[in-house]
């Protein structure tokens, strides 16, 4: 089965934009065994039954002729010879009553047939197939009835058992279970494994989902936000100031085409793509950017950096330039608030990250999909986030981050 390659570099720069790297691509799973050393089912029902005819028909139609035991006794050899032989072929569905009816024919080619020749491999495959498909209680009790009558009855029609003999053909019958019960073992085994493989594939497609949406949220929420605010001061300065409708007009033609580049950079790497248009990296470089962008006539955000310099690992980057536009975007729309103020800085191994506002307050705060978004930012990399009062008057969003998390 062949393996899809990828790029490890382009994976890489990908997981360093925190972007989504889809882990399956849709074919199906490895469960362990190449393809072209599958076997075929019409393989495994035939091979035993043309093995057994081969070992015991010819065998029994050229001692039959060697001996000169005549045609009655001849054709019943052989007749006995193709029974168990045939009979496995309803060993698929019938695995049971197949291994008492070949244990029976076996008894009676060892009863009934001259005592040399090659042993009855029909019983063999059968008793193997009876275990493995599950009928383990019906292959024990026809073999053990059968080899039990085999030694009981042998001495009344003269057969001579030596002690050596018996004791091999029960080691050998023995084998076969055993064989039986490993072939099954293993098939459970790799039952089990495809699974769990299945399971946690679907798991893997299940979270991937939650942050494909996670991102597109973010970045579509974020900037319909924006551009419904710039929009209506646009409307409501339109005659009495045209140049700052003019620059709203600007900006909300700003904010939608990153919102496009971002949108259309999750796309591709969903897709797979190797060219797609990269918009600026969500990071902390990327703040002021994104700090200007929520400024609007009545509105005011300023962001406070305390690092000095320092930046934390990229994951961390990420996840906070995230949760800051989502708390941005739940003021903008939720807040009624006049002024935010956004500040990062590093606490021992911690990046601490605020975002206070003026508006109304924690208790108009809708805990929806963009608040959850923010927690599972924060928790898969180790952290948390706090919602509470701010000193300011409104709500504070904290968020603490391992400053050196990784993706």
């Amino acid at each position: 089965m062949s393996v899809r390659r990828t790029d490890p570099a382009r994976m890489s720069r990908r997981y360093d934009r925190g972007m989504p790297v889809p882990p399956w691509d849709g074919r199906p799973e490895w469960d362990g065994r190449p393809e072209r050393f599958r076997l075929p089912p019409a393989f495994t029902l035939w091979a035993p039954v043309v093995i057994s005819l081969l070992v015991q028909v010819p065998a029994a139609i050229g001692i039959s002729l060697w001996l000169r035991v005549g045609w009655a006794a001849g054709a019943a050899h052989v007749a006995l010879a193709l029974a168990g032989p045939l009979a496995l072929l309803a060993s698929r569905r019938h695995p049971g009553p197949t291994v008492a009816f070949v244990s029976a024919t076996a008894l009676m080619d060892v009863l009934f047939t001259p005592d040399f020749g090659p042993p009855y491999v029909a019983l063999a495959f059968a008793i193997v197939l009876a275990v493995v498909r599950g009928a383990l209680v019906w292959a024990v009790v026809s073999v053990v009835v059968a080899w039990v009558g085999a030694i009981a009855l042998g001495s009344v029609v003269g057969l001579d058992w030596h002690p050596f003999r018996i004791a091999l053909t029960t080691v050998l019958l023995a084998a076969c279970f055993g064989v039986g019960v490993f072939v099954r073992t293993r098939r459970e085994r790799v039952a089990q494994y495809r699974a769990e493989a299945l399971r946690r594939r679907r798991t893997a497609e299940a979270r991937e989902r939650v942050r494909i949406a996670r991102e597109l949220h973010d970045v579509i929420g974020h900037a319909l936000s924006q551009i419904n605010v710039q929009a209506s001061v646009g409307l409501h300065l339109m005659d009495r100031d045209p140049e700052q409708a003019r620059s709203a007009l600007g900006s909300i033609k700003a904010t939608s085409k990153t919102a496009l580049e971002e949108v259309r950079s999750v796309l591709g790497v969903i897709r797979n793509e190797g060219d797609v248009p990269l918009a600026p990296q969500a990071e902390l470089a990327e703040m002021p950017r994104l700090v200007a962008g929520v400024r609007a006539p009545g509105f005011e955000a300023e962001l406070v950096d305390r690092l000095g310099g320092a930046v934390p690992g990229r994951p961390a980057q990420f996840a906070a330039y995230r949760i800051v536009q989502e708390a941005l975007t739940n003021v903008v729309r939720h807040g009624g608030a006049t002024r935010a103020v956004v500040s990062v800085e590093r606490l021992d191994e911690e990046l601490l990250v605020t975002v206070d506002d003026d508006g109304r307050g924690m208790s108009d705060a809708p805990e929806g999909g963009g608040i959850l978004g923010m927690r599972e930012r924060a928790a898969l990399l180790g952290g948390s986030v706090e919602i509470g009062r701010s000193p300011h008057g409104g709500t504070r969003v904290t968020a603490r981050l391992p400053w050196r998390a990784t993706a």
